[in-house]
């Protein structure tokens, strides 16, 4: 976490700081090739097939899980968070609420 206080950096040459730009741009893409390994992996991990017959309380009575993506291939769950002494819900969870609008397109 930043402080107020300035924080001392080593000043050099063009060429100094281009080396270590150089050497540290290669650990950078080291971890992103990293990175996008692991995210196919995740991808690749098998499925889990539901055996529960999970039902929810929707606008028009009980809904089925398959029912609640209304013919769409895809279907958003966030856990919204929001104590039991709480009078409002959690500030990074209502931004993201207040914000579902805008992702829909995307």
């Amino acid at each position: 976490m930043a402080t107020s206080a300035a924080v001392s950096r080593k000043v050099v040459s063009h060429n100094e700081w281009l080396a270590a730009r150089t050497a540290f741009l290669k650990k950078e893409k080291e971890f992103t090739r990293l990175r996008d390994e692991l995210s196919k992996q995740r991808r690749e991990l098998p499925w889990e097939k539901l055996e529960k017959n999970y039902v929810f309380d929707g606008a028009n009575g009980k809904v089925k899980l398959a029912d609640l993506f209304e013919g769409r291939s895809q279907l958003l769950i966030y856990h919204f968070m929001l104590g039991p002494n709480w009078t409002e819900g959690c500030p990074s969870c209502s931004f993201l609420a207040d914000h579902y609008d805008g992702a829909i397109p995307h």
